[in-house]
């Protein structure tokens, strides 16, 4: 179900994926929490994706979570975008 991944940028870079998982269960259903780490270094870069369980606990994550504060950064928080195919 697409619709229900949502795209989280702004994260803080100590930040953990269970901690991400467990705010936005706040919301609802997380089915999965990920954070995008660089491939060369292990940290992260800053972002990730949270898959909700629908595409209404997706948008009402948009509505509770956006501008929130998560370990002192402010989270946007968008539904994802499909990946662009690499050339």
């Amino acid at each position: 179900m697409e619709d229900a991944k949502l795209f989280v940028g702004n994260i803080e870079y100590t930040t953990t994926e269970d901690e991400l998982k467990e705010f936005f269960s706040a919301v609802g259903t997380v089915n999965s929490a990920t954070i995008i780490t660089d491939r060369e270094t292990g940290r992260s870069k800053g972002f990730g994706f949270v898959e909700m369980s629908s595409p209404e606990e997706a948008q009402a994550a948009i509505e509770q979570l956006d501008g929130k504060e998560l370990n002192g950064r402010e989270l946007a928080v968008n539904i994802a975008r499909p990946r662009e195919p690499r050339n």
